[in-house]
């Protein structure tokens, strides 16, 4: 078995992660093939490069897991598989590092940061990354990546905790080059630009919402002293609604109303529109259906035709024929 270089990455100066979009596929087609329709999650290897503060992971693999769900104490990740394939993963880009590792989530849970401390042979400062597959668990970026730090506890004790790093989804120029003539084909006028606006706004808004729900979660624990007030959390909440606009004024209120209605009868437009030609596109089927129909008829009565001529031509060499032999008897 080969031995793995460990690779040094600097963990404090990490500002953000990119993760690009084949590791989006790989992911899913892991958790599809592995643990769909289960409640079992799916982990794997994640490759890439780090620049001047930004962690672009590139590339990513499956490896073979297991874990208890009742003892989460209770876990396995074949290593030997791992390094065999990061091996041959290495003869292809050098360049790839281990950076981390990546789970089905749908959030961390309590046998993580054991995991975590086991991709640190591998890196000095390993990403964790958990990608949301189920389409009803993602708001926004299906991405949270995070990265584990020393905290001393209520015991005076260091122990290990993950810490939130920024991140986002991004493509090189030969991923996007790929990406459209994967999409070149694919047509689907059920869907239009000003649909899927509208559906990017509802999406939007249901993250937007799911955020604000999280922020009174918490707001709420520490009210009930569930957890301590931390000052910065506070400010930082502080700056977020002062960015807020004052919706209160009639000109905003009717601003919006009339963007909405604009919107509207847009949508309204379009849809008595791809309503016409739909029904503008069955009517030439039909009418294409009945002249094909008539073709066919009018082919059937030629070759009848022709074939009750050439049984009276056949019929005609037969009758002189005929009289040709009874002249010679006479």
């Amino acid at each position: 078995m080969a031995v793995i270089e460990q690779f040094k990455m600097p963990g404090t100066s990490l500002e953000k992660v990119v993760v690009h979009p084949i590791v989006l596929l790989s992911v899913v087609d892991h958790y599809n093939r592995i643990a769909k329709g289960t409640r079992k999650r799916v982990v794997g290897t994640l490759l890439g490069e780090y620049n001047k503060g930004v962690l672009n992971i590139t590339n990513c693999y499956a490896i073979p897991f297991e874990e208890d769900l009742k003892d989460k104490d209770i876990w396995f990740v074949d290593h030997i598989y791992h390094e065999q394939m990061y091996t041959m993963f290495r003869k292809i880009n050098a360049k790839e590092k281990i950076v981390g590792w990546y789970s089905s989530g749908p959030k961390i849970k309590k046998n993580d940061i054991e995991i975590h401390e086991k991709f640190r042979q591998y890196n000095t400062n390993p990403v964790f990354v958990v990608i949301k597959v189920q389409e009803n668990e993602t708001l926004g970026i299906p991405t949270e990546s995070y990265c584990s730090i020393d905290e001393v506890n209520e015991e005076g004790q260091l122990e290990k905790n993950f810490v939130h790093i920024p991140s986002s989804i991004d493509a090189s120029e030969a991923e996007q080059v790929g990406v459209e003539h994967l999409l070149r084909d694919i047509k689907n006028v059920s869907i239009g630009d000003l649909s899927k606006h509208i559906s990017d706004k509802v999406l939007g808004l249901k993250a937007l919402n799911a955020k604000i729900n999280e922020m009174k979660e918490y707001l709420d624990d520490v009210l009930d002293e569930k957890y301590p007030v931390n000052t910065e959390i506070i400010e930082n909440l502080q700056d977020i609604f002062n960015l807020m606009p004052n919706l209160d004024f009639d000109s905003i209120i009717k601003s919006f109303s009339v963007k909405t209605n604009d919107y509207m009868h847009m949508t309204y437009v379009c849809s008595l529109i791809r309503a016409c030609i739909g029904v503008h596109n069955l009517i030439n089927n039909k009418v294409a259906i009945i002249e094909r129909e008539r073709d066919l008829l009018k082919q059937e009565e030629e070759r009848k035709k022709k074939a009750k001529k050439e049984k009276e031509d056949r019929e005609k060499d037969k009758t002189p024929a005929a009289d040709v032999e009874m002249k010679d008897d006479k």
